[in-house]
């Protein structure tokens, strides 16, 4: 049985101080600030049947748990939170629930490799099928649906080319046959962009990313306003059994609370070394959709509050420099994942993308990622400029 969620101020329109509150009042018993810990696997019952706050087995729901839900479903703007081990758990949990063997999805065609992966080698041998299609062209999206269509997964900005799809538009072609429309929010995050206010039936987060904001979790996250896919996507959740822990739990709590404030430093510190690549001999071209020239600019000024902390760019000594820039730097850290307080880089040909190399999704081996942190502007700028040099 799952809980209801709890916290007072889900209600409050203010991004910060759902960020702050919403999920999260005070022990009633206590009076502690922080959610506690329920490090624990079961639950007193008052008799057979007699649940205590409806928690029988932290499978089922877990109080920590119960308060990240629930402030995840506040600052999506949807009524129905669910927390996962990962985000590719929460992605797997979503597609079973939503799909039978003969389905069809429609993913990006620059999808994040580990959801190509999880449709192309897992999913598919269970008879799901799926086409990738270039989300920003409609005309395209819309030829690509099939009778038999149940997901139109969107990524908007993608991973690692930073694409931008125009949400709304998806969500017409979406329900106009019958699917539902799903968007990875991970590298926007909450606080700049609204997917289920623009039609959106799902949205999905990796929370190791920005909401954990501080590289020491793995999370995922599912939103949605629609009650019965709720109902659906609770009873999987349980039954499939990969739902986060109450300590995974709490840290994601914890790094949501600085969410808005931490995203501004990363829009303005991107914004900077966006700037500097520009101007730069060795750098061919940036990807960024902040920049005018981004073929996505006018969609993403549209939809999102601002452009993000993901910068990539392509360089023109080709693989080899691409290889090479990486290895040099030293305040930005050579790893994979993003979104965390420290700026990070990497070659997504041979790191993050790897598993897409050979499809039609492979990503062009002069790229360079950033995830761009929240460390002094100047130090990332000459970091950067002494690894071009």
């Amino acid at each position: 049985m799952l809980a209801e969620p709890v916290g007072s101020v889900i209600a409050m329109t203010g991004f910060n101080t759902r960020a702050i509150h919403a999920g999260q009042d005070p022990d009633p018993h206590t009076g502690a600030v922080a959610v506690p810990i329920y490090q624990t696997s079961t639950y007193k019952q008052d008799g057979v049947g007699g649940l205590r706050g409806g928690y029988e087995y932290s499978r089922s729901a877990n109080p920590t748990r119960t308060a990240l839900e629930a402030a995840l479903a506040a600052l999506e703007g949807g009524g129905h939170g669910f927390a996962f081990a990962s985000g590719l758990a929460a992605e797997d949990t979503l597609l079973r629930a939503v799909c039978r063997p003969g389905d069809h999805v429609i993913l990006p065609g620059d999808a994040y490799g580990g959801t190509y992966r999880l449709v192309a080698r897992v999913l598919a041998n269970w008879g799901v099928e799926f086409t990738p299609v270039p989300l920003a062209d409609l005309d395209a999206v819309r030829a690509a649906v099939r009778p038999t269509t149940r997901v139109l997964w969107c990524e908007t900005p993608t991973n690692p080319l930073l694409g931008i799809a125009d949400i709304a538009g998806l969500a017409t072609v979406a329900h106009e046959a019958g699917a539902r429309l799903v968007v990875d929010n991970t590298f926007a995050s909450p606080y700049l962009q609204q997917p289920l206010a623009l039609g959106a039936d799902v949205v999905v987060h990796s929370t190791t990313k920005y909401l954990g904001g501080h590289s020491d979790v793995v999370g995922g996250a599912l939103v949605t306003a629609d009650a019965g896919l709720a109902e659906q996507l609770g009873f999987h959740q349980n039954s499939m059994g990969a739902v986060a822990g109450p300590f995974d739990s709490w840290l994601v709590l914890r790094g949501i609370k600085t969410l808005g404030v931490r995203m501004d430093r990363h829009n303005a510190n991107a914004a900077t070394v966006v700037d500097f690549l520009l101007g730069h001999p060795a750098v061919d071209r940036v990807l960024y959709p902040g920049l005018p020239s981004h073929p996505g600019h006018d969609v993403a000024a549209r939809q999102m509050s601002g452009f993000g902390g993901m910068v990539s760019f392509t360089l023109r000594g080709g693989e080899e420099a691409a290889l090479k820039v990486c290895g040099l730097v030293g305040v930005f850290t050579l790893g994979e994942s993003l979104g965390g307080v420290e700026s990070l880089i990497e070659h997504p040909g041979r790191m993050t993308h790897a598993s897409v190399a050979g499809s039609p999704l492979q990503v062009p081996a002069d790229l360079v990622r950033l995830s761009v942190g929240i460390e002094d502007v100047g130090d990332l700028v000459a970091d950067l400029a002494a690894a071009l040099a």
